[in-house]
């Protein structure tokens, strides 16, 4: 049975974030071992980060090969990759997924996000008043993840007949540019908001369109898609998101939604969303009523490459 404090133990993950935030994986990597010079580059005090590097020893970050000398090791090279130690930086938009958890009380006890008590405005407005995070948050959730797969259909066979496509909440553009790469005879929009459409990549035969989603939308696309859009929000904005995508479908256009809904009985608890915008992921007969709401069917759905996809039609 494992021991309750070594389970509720807080010291192992903040001392990850604070040596990313630091960059000491990186001063390492440049050669800087011993604790002065690379506390000195990490413009830390040596005896705490010392401390620090110490206790991520005895966890498996890191080694100690002589008394306060620190190399790497196959863990600690993965704070080498930028975007990976963005997701830990304290200072960017690791930050605005570390320090909230302390606002989960509050949400368990509301059923709402409270991570305006931490930065004194909600998740997304918070983005929108700090570019760089916004940035370093589109980096972590677009060319981040690897290349993106463009098999977004669940029914491959049904390409053909979709030459246009819309792009709903896409960031940047990485997955329809994938997409468009590989079925040359479609073109995409892509809808986003304006900050994040500025720093779209360029791609053949797609436009961008900087707008809210809440707004509507692009219509007559043969092919909405949302990818990990509707498990950042609650029912009813989901909801609403829906009846913007139905708004601007036609009777023959078709919405497929990746990630955010799963094909069991049970979703994920992903408590991140809970704390930081009060989203979750759903299973398909909890999607179904919010569908039907915004005036849509769920008409097929699919396993692929390890991703449950579906499809909606217009009822």
């Amino acid at each position: 049975m494992p021991e309750l404090w070594k389970i509720a133990d807080f010291a192992t993950p903040w001392c990850i974030h604070v040596a990313a935030t630091l960059r000491v994986a990186d001063h390492i990597a440049d050669g800087l071992e011993e604790i002065a010079p690379l506390a000195a580059a990490a413009h830390a005090d040596p005896g705490s980060l010392e401390r620090v590097l110490r206790h991520l020893c005895a966890a498996g970050v890191f080694e100690e090969p002589a008394p306060g000398r620190f190399t790497l090791n196959d863990t600690a090279r993965q704070l080498l990759n930028p975007v990976a130690r963005s997701g830990f930086d304290l200072d960017s938009f690791g930050g605005r997924m570390a320090y909230p958890w302390s606002t989960l009380l509050t949400a368990v006890r509301t059923g709402r996000p409270a991570y305006h008590e931490v930065f004194g405005r909600p998740f997304w407005d918070d983005l929108a008043a700090n570019p760089a995070i916004a940035e370093a948050f589109d980096q972590l959730m677009g060319p981040g993840h690897g290349d993106p797969d463009p098999d977004v259909l669940p029914d491959p066979s049904a390409w053909p007949s979709i030459r246009t496509m819309v792009d709903v909440g896409g960031g940047t553009g990485s997955l329809l540019a994938a997409v468009l790469r590989a079925h040359p005879e479609t073109s995409g929009i892509l809808v986003d908001l304006p900050r994040t459409v500025e720093r779209a990549i360029a791609a053949d035969r797609m436009t961008a369109v900087g707008q809210s989603f809440f707004d509507p939308l692009p219509t007559g696309a043969d092919l909405y898609f949302m990818k990990s859009v509707l498990s950042d929000w609650p029912d009813a904005e989901a909801a609403a998101i829906l009846t913007r995508c139905a708004e601007a479908m036609t009777a023959t256009s078709r919405l497929v939604l990746v990630n955010g809904v799963e094909a069991g009985d049970r979703a994920r608890p992903d408590l991140l969303m809970l704390v930081l915008v009060g989203g979750r992921d759903r299973t398909l007969a909890e999607l179904e009523p919010l569908a039907r709401q915004a005036g849509l069917a769920v008409s097929a759905t699919a396993q692929r490459n390890g991703r449950f996809l579906v499809e909606c039609r217009r009822s």
